[in-house]
Protein backbone atom coordinates (compact mmCIF):
# COMPACT_ATOMS: atom_id res chain seq x y z
CA UNK A 1 0.00 0.00 0.00
CA UNK A 2 1.18 3.16 -1.33
CA UNK A 3 -0.09 6.13 0.39
CA UNK A 4 0.57 9.62 -1.04
CA UNK A 5 -0.79 12.70 0.72
CA UNK A 6 -3.26 15.16 -0.62
CA UNK A 7 -4.10 13.99 -4.47
CA UNK A 8 -7.95 14.35 -5.69
CA UNK A 9 -9.32 13.79 -9.13
CA UNK A 10 -9.58 17.51 -10.62
CA UNK A 11 -10.17 18.69 -13.30
CA UNK A 12 -8.48 18.94 -17.01
CA UNK A 13 -6.50 21.92 -16.51
CA UNK A 14 -3.25 22.63 -18.05
CA UNK A 15 -2.08 25.67 -15.78
CA UNK A 16 -3.29 24.18 -12.44
CA UNK A 17 -3.40 20.57 -12.44
CA UNK A 18 0.33 19.36 -12.18
CA UNK A 19 -0.44 15.68 -13.75
CA UNK A 20 -1.64 17.51 -16.93
CA UNK A 21 0.92 20.72 -17.22
CA UNK A 22 4.16 18.42 -16.52
CA UNK A 23 2.61 14.90 -17.89
CA UNK A 24 2.08 11.20 -15.82
CA UNK A 25 3.27 8.66 -17.49
CA UNK A 26 2.02 6.01 -14.94
CA UNK A 27 -1.24 7.02 -15.72
CA UNK A 28 -0.86 7.26 -19.42
CA UNK A 29 1.05 4.09 -19.91
CA UNK A 30 -1.01 1.67 -17.18
CA UNK A 31 -4.15 3.48 -17.32
CA UNK A 32 -4.29 4.66 -20.82
CA UNK A 33 -4.66 8.46 -19.86
CA UNK A 34 -4.83 11.23 -16.85
CA UNK A 35 -7.73 10.91 -14.82
CA UNK A 36 -10.24 13.91 -14.21
CA UNK A 37 -13.64 14.59 -12.82
CA UNK A 38 -14.72 14.26 -16.28
CA UNK A 39 -12.79 10.82 -16.90
CA UNK A 40 -12.61 9.67 -13.11
CA UNK A 41 -12.79 5.82 -13.90
CA UNK A 42 -9.81 4.10 -15.68
CA UNK A 43 -8.97 0.35 -16.55
CA UNK A 44 -6.80 -1.47 -18.23
CA UNK A 45 -6.21 -5.11 -17.58
CA UNK A 46 -6.30 -5.81 -13.81
CA UNK A 47 -5.43 -2.07 -12.75
CA UNK A 48 -8.01 0.24 -11.22
CA UNK A 49 -7.90 3.77 -11.01
CA UNK A 50 -11.23 5.38 -9.48
CA UNK A 51 -12.56 8.08 -7.51
CA UNK A 52 -13.41 7.46 -3.43
CA UNK A 53 -15.11 10.37 -1.68
CA UNK A 54 -13.39 11.90 1.42
CA UNK A 55 -16.09 14.22 2.64
CA UNK A 56 -17.70 11.39 4.13
CA UNK A 57 -20.75 13.47 4.44
CA UNK A 58 -19.20 16.22 7.04
CA UNK A 59 -19.70 19.70 6.27
CA UNK A 60 -16.10 21.72 5.42
CA UNK A 61 -13.12 20.40 3.81
CA UNK A 62 -11.51 17.24 4.27
CA UNK A 63 -8.14 17.04 6.03
CA UNK A 64 -5.51 14.49 6.73
CA UNK A 65 -5.92 14.01 10.54
CA UNK A 66 -9.36 12.39 10.26
CA UNK A 67 -8.73 11.39 6.36
CA UNK A 68 -6.03 9.24 7.56
CA UNK A 69 -7.51 7.83 10.61
CA UNK A 70 -10.84 6.35 8.21
CA UNK A 71 -8.51 5.29 5.86
CA UNK A 72 -6.48 3.40 8.19
CA UNK A 73 -9.09 2.23 10.92
CA UNK A 74 -12.15 1.97 9.04
CA UNK A 75 -14.50 4.68 10.59
CA UNK A 76 -14.96 7.41 9.65
CA UNK A 77 -13.43 9.96 11.44
CA UNK A 78 -15.20 13.48 10.52
CA UNK A 79 -18.33 11.96 11.62
CA UNK A 80 -17.59 10.95 15.33
CA UNK A 81 -15.74 14.27 15.77
CA UNK A 82 -18.42 16.58 13.93
CA UNK A 83 -15.94 17.77 11.65
CA UNK A 84 -12.75 17.12 9.92
CA UNK A 85 -9.55 17.79 11.14
CA UNK A 86 -5.93 17.75 10.73
CA UNK A 87 -3.07 17.77 9.95
CA UNK A 88 -2.81 15.56 13.13
CA UNK A 89 -5.58 13.19 14.19
CA UNK A 90 -7.60 14.63 16.62
CA UNK A 91 -7.54 13.19 20.43
CA UNK A 92 -10.70 11.64 20.88
CA UNK A 93 -9.87 10.01 18.22
CA UNK A 94 -6.22 8.52 19.68
CA UNK A 95 -8.04 5.72 21.71
CA UNK A 96 -10.00 4.39 18.14
CA UNK A 97 -6.78 4.10 16.51
CA UNK A 98 -5.02 2.31 18.88
CA UNK A 99 -7.96 -0.39 19.02
CA UNK A 100 -9.05 0.04 15.44
CA UNK A 101 -5.91 0.47 13.22
CA UNK A 102 -4.33 -1.53 10.05
CA UNK A 103 -1.44 -2.48 11.59
CA UNK A 104 -2.94 -4.36 14.77
CA UNK A 105 -5.20 -5.70 12.54
CA UNK A 106 -2.29 -7.83 10.98
CA UNK A 107 -0.01 -7.91 13.91
CA UNK A 108 -3.25 -9.22 16.30
CA UNK A 109 -3.22 -12.06 13.67
CA UNK A 110 0.76 -12.71 13.82
CA UNK A 111 1.54 -11.81 10.55
CA UNK A 112 4.53 -9.68 9.27
CA UNK A 113 3.55 -5.94 8.74
CA UNK A 114 5.88 -3.30 8.35
CA UNK A 115 5.95 0.69 7.58
CA UNK A 116 8.50 1.18 5.11
CA UNK A 117 9.56 4.97 6.08
CA UNK A 118 12.62 6.03 7.67
CA UNK A 119 12.82 9.13 10.13
CA UNK A 120 15.44 10.94 10.95
CA UNK A 121 17.06 11.98 14.22
CA UNK A 122 15.36 14.77 14.30
CA UNK A 123 11.90 13.07 14.61
CA UNK A 124 13.03 10.82 17.47
CA UNK A 125 14.56 14.11 19.22
CA UNK A 126 11.16 15.69 18.63
CA UNK A 127 9.19 12.41 20.04
CA UNK A 128 11.69 11.70 23.10
CA UNK A 129 11.28 15.13 24.42
CA UNK A 130 7.68 14.06 25.15
CA UNK A 131 5.82 15.69 22.13
CA UNK A 132 2.79 13.61 20.80
CA UNK A 133 1.67 15.41 17.44
CA UNK A 134 1.71 12.58 15.17
CA UNK A 135 0.71 11.71 11.63
CA UNK A 136 -1.83 8.49 11.90
CA UNK A 137 0.88 6.70 10.53
CA UNK A 138 3.29 7.71 12.88
CA UNK A 139 0.94 7.22 16.03
CA UNK A 140 0.06 3.71 14.69
CA UNK A 141 3.58 2.55 15.00
CA UNK A 142 3.72 3.91 18.41
CA UNK A 143 0.64 2.35 19.61
CA UNK A 144 1.23 -0.90 18.58
CA UNK A 145 5.01 -0.75 19.75
CA UNK A 146 6.32 -1.20 16.21
CA UNK A 147 9.90 -0.15 15.08
CA UNK A 148 10.59 2.92 13.31
CA UNK A 149 13.19 2.81 11.45
CA UNK A 150 16.34 5.23 11.06
CA UNK A 151 18.74 6.73 9.06
CA UNK A 152 20.78 3.26 9.02
CA UNK A 153 17.71 1.57 7.65
CA UNK A 154 17.73 3.58 4.75
CA UNK A 155 21.56 3.09 4.17
CA UNK A 156 21.38 -0.65 4.39
CA UNK A 157 18.23 -0.70 2.22
CA UNK A 158 15.94 -1.54 4.87
CA UNK A 159 13.55 1.55 4.79
CA UNK A 160 13.07 4.22 2.57
CA UNK A 161 12.89 7.94 3.16
CA UNK A 162 9.46 9.84 2.92
CA UNK A 163 10.99 12.40 -0.27
CA UNK A 164 11.72 8.81 -2.58
CA UNK A 165 15.67 9.72 -3.48
CA UNK A 166 17.02 11.34 0.16
CA UNK A 167 18.14 14.38 -1.66
CA UNK A 168 15.91 16.41 0.82
CA UNK A 169 17.86 14.53 3.78
CA UNK A 170 20.58 15.67 2.24
CA UNK A 171 19.66 19.44 1.81
CA UNK A 172 17.96 20.17 4.85
CA UNK A 173 19.11 18.25 7.79
CA UNK A 174 22.37 17.74 6.66
CA UNK A 175 22.51 13.71 5.90
CA UNK A 176 25.28 12.34 3.67
CA UNK A 177 23.11 9.24 2.18
CA UNK A 178 23.85 8.52 -1.73
CA UNK A 179 21.42 9.68 -3.69
CA UNK A 180 18.91 7.11 -5.19
CA UNK A 181 16.89 7.00 -8.44
CA UNK A 182 13.17 6.21 -8.28
CA UNK A 183 13.57 3.66 -9.89
CA UNK A 184 16.15 2.32 -7.47
CA UNK A 185 13.71 2.95 -4.70
CA UNK A 186 10.44 1.37 -6.47
CA UNK A 187 12.90 -1.55 -6.89
CA UNK A 188 13.47 -1.41 -2.83
CA UNK A 189 10.18 -1.23 -1.59
CA UNK A 190 8.74 -3.94 -3.84
CA UNK A 191 11.77 -6.16 -2.29
CA UNK A 192 10.40 -4.93 1.40
CA UNK A 193 7.04 -5.59 0.57
CA UNK A 194 7.93 -8.94 -0.59
CA UNK A 195 8.99 -9.90 3.13
CA UNK A 196 5.66 -9.32 5.01
CA UNK A 197 1.85 -9.93 4.62
CA UNK A 198 1.17 -5.76 4.44
CA UNK A 199 2.98 -3.19 3.67
CA UNK A 200 2.83 0.48 3.95
CA UNK A 201 5.04 3.49 2.53
CA UNK A 202 3.90 6.93 3.08
CA UNK A 203 4.41 10.08 0.53
CA UNK A 204 3.65 13.59 1.18
CA UNK A 205 5.75 16.00 -0.92
CA UNK A 206 2.16 16.16 -3.00
CA UNK A 207 0.57 17.50 0.14
CA UNK A 208 3.03 20.47 0.11
CA UNK A 209 2.89 20.95 -3.17
CA UNK A 210 -0.77 21.73 -2.68
CA UNK A 211 -0.01 23.74 0.00
CA UNK A 212 1.91 26.13 -2.41
CA UNK A 213 5.62 25.04 -1.29
CA UNK A 214 8.58 24.36 -3.02
CA UNK A 215 6.89 26.04 -5.87
CA UNK A 216 10.57 25.87 -7.95
CA UNK A 217 10.49 22.39 -7.61
CA UNK A 218 6.88 21.23 -9.20
CA UNK A 219 8.00 19.12 -11.66
CA UNK A 220 10.74 17.43 -10.38
CA UNK A 221 9.06 16.19 -7.43
CA UNK A 222 6.19 15.20 -9.93
CA UNK A 223 8.57 13.26 -12.26
CA UNK A 224 10.57 11.95 -8.96
CA UNK A 225 7.20 10.47 -8.25
CA UNK A 226 5.61 9.70 -11.59
CA UNK A 227 9.13 7.71 -12.09
CA UNK A 228 8.79 5.60 -8.72
CA UNK A 229 5.22 4.43 -9.84
CA UNK A 230 6.09 3.85 -12.65
CA UNK A 231 9.04 1.25 -12.00
CA UNK A 232 6.37 -0.20 -9.05
CA UNK A 233 4.10 -1.14 -11.89
CA UNK A 234 6.67 -2.51 -14.06
CA UNK A 235 8.25 -4.65 -11.74
CA UNK A 236 5.20 -5.65 -9.40
CA UNK A 237 4.18 -9.30 -9.17
CA UNK A 238 0.98 -9.10 -10.63
CA UNK A 239 -0.50 -12.51 -9.87
CA UNK A 240 0.93 -12.67 -6.33
CA UNK A 241 0.50 -9.70 -4.93
CA UNK A 242 -2.34 -6.68 -4.90
CA UNK A 243 -0.78 -2.93 -4.56
CA UNK A 244 -3.43 -0.54 -3.33
CA UNK A 245 -2.58 3.31 -3.95
CA UNK A 246 -5.19 5.81 -2.04
CA UNK A 247 -5.10 9.57 -0.70
CA UNK A 248 -7.07 11.12 1.98
CA UNK A 249 -8.26 14.45 0.03
CA UNK A 250 -7.48 16.50 -2.44
CA UNK A 251 -5.27 19.13 -2.91
CA UNK A 252 -2.48 18.10 -5.31
CA UNK A 253 -4.55 18.36 -8.23
CA UNK A 254 -5.56 22.19 -8.61
CA UNK A 255 -2.77 24.25 -7.72
CA UNK A 256 -4.62 27.63 -8.01
CA UNK A 257 -5.31 27.80 -4.68
CA UNK A 258 -3.22 26.53 -1.31
CA UNK A 259 -5.92 24.90 0.09
CA UNK A 260 -7.63 21.30 0.43
CA UNK A 261 -10.54 20.87 -2.27
CA UNK A 262 -13.85 19.03 -1.93
CA UNK A 263 -12.69 16.70 -4.96
CA UNK A 264 -13.14 12.83 -4.47
CA UNK A 265 -9.30 11.40 -3.45
CA UNK A 266 -7.40 9.39 -5.89
CA UNK A 267 -7.40 5.40 -5.45
CA UNK A 268 -5.72 2.97 -7.29
CA UNK A 269 -6.05 -0.69 -7.01
CA UNK A 270 -3.79 -3.36 -8.96
CA UNK A 271 -2.68 -6.64 -9.46
CA UNK A 272 -4.17 -9.94 -7.69
CA UNK A 273 -7.29 -8.52 -6.30
CA UNK A 274 -7.64 -5.80 -7.80
CA UNK A 275 -10.96 -5.81 -9.41
CA UNK A 276 -12.44 -7.26 -5.66
CA UNK A 277 -11.30 -4.03 -4.28
CA UNK A 278 -12.75 -2.00 -6.92
CA UNK A 279 -15.89 -2.64 -6.40
CA UNK A 280 -15.86 -2.67 -2.52
CA UNK A 281 -14.20 0.60 -1.88
CA UNK A 282 -16.12 4.11 -2.57
CA UNK A 283 -15.10 6.32 0.29
CA UNK A 284 -12.11 6.34 2.78
CA UNK A 285 -14.26 4.11 5.28
CA UNK A 286 -14.28 1.14 3.16
CA UNK A 287 -10.41 0.49 2.51
CA UNK A 288 -9.07 -1.18 5.49
CA UNK A 289 -12.22 -3.43 5.39
CA UNK A 290 -11.31 -3.99 1.89
CA UNK A 291 -7.43 -5.15 2.33
CA UNK A 292 -8.87 -6.55 5.46
CA UNK A 293 -11.21 -8.87 3.22
CA UNK A 294 -8.01 -10.08 1.26
CA UNK A 295 -6.82 -11.97 4.13
CA UNK A 296 -10.49 -13.91 5.28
Amino acid sequence: MIFIDGVGIGNIDYSSNPFFKYGFKTFEKFFGGIPSLQNSKLETDNRFLFPVDACLGVEGLPQSGTGQTSIFCGINAPRIIGQHFGPYPYSTLVPIIKEKNIFKYFLDKKQKVTFANAYPKIFFDYINSGKKRLSATSLMCQLNGMRLNKVTDVRHGKALTAEITNERWNKKLGYTLPIISPETAARRLLRIASQNSFTLYEYFLTDHIGHGRYEDEYEQIINNLDRFLYKIFEKMYYNNSTLIICSDHGNLEDTSIKTHTLNPALMIAAGKNARQISKQVDDLTKIKGAIINLFK
